[in-house]
């Protein structure tokens, strides 16, 4: 017998998806392109690659995260020093280069995107990973600014987080010719 999705699980999906339908062009493309590349679903660089700048962009994008397969399976279920280390330091470097390529602009972006690529109980660690990595120097002042003031208070502060994984992965969708799709 098939499952069935609750009503709420289904309000949360469509709450999913227009959060992600509120990011720029440019951010949808970067996330459905990092979760290409961070969850190895397809080829990333026969799909995104435009030109020689971006398939490098693509590469590097590619070195950088075959670290996630390890920060999915270290990530801190508490606030132990000992183990927030060896989670953490990594994590902002991820979260540096992909703030560093221009295309992830807020926080609410950067945690649509990294609670995908690592799962439901990164959800803690996204501020500070993306705090430190958004002050790192190598992002220019203006965006540096853009990128801190874009996380707000509650959730910087908040006390608790979900713990329901997200249900809604963007993906490549093919351009459907409209003039060939109209009957004769």
């Amino acid at each position: 017998m098939g499952s069935r999705m609750k009503p709420a699980e289904g309000a949360m999906t469509l709450a999913e998806m227009k959060e992600f339908a509120g990011f720029p062009a440019a951010t949808q493309r970067y996330i459905r392109r990092s979760l290409d590349i961070g969850l190895d679903r397809d080829d990333a660089m026969a799909r995104w690659s435009r030109d020689v700048v971006e398939a490098a962009s693509i590469r590097a994008q590619a070195r950088i995260y075959r670290s996630l397969a390890d920060l999915r399976e270290i990530c801190p279920d508490d606030a132990d020093l000992q183990a927030i280390e060896p989670f953490l330091a990594p994590l902002i470097t991820l979260v540096a280069f992909d703030l560093g390529q221009g295309r992830i602009t807020s926080f609410s972006a950067f945690r649509f995107l990294y609670e995908r690529l690592i799962g439901a109980e990164v959800r803690p660690w996204l501020p500070a990973a993306f705090c430190g990595a958004a002050a790192l120097p190598h992002l220019h002042p203006e965006l540096r600014r853009n990128l801190l003031q874009s996380i707000s208070e509650a959730a910087a502060t908040a006390s608790g987080w979900s713990h329901r994984q997200p249900a809604f992965f963007p993906n490549w969708v093919e351009k459907v010719d409209s003039s060939a799709a109209l009957p004769n």
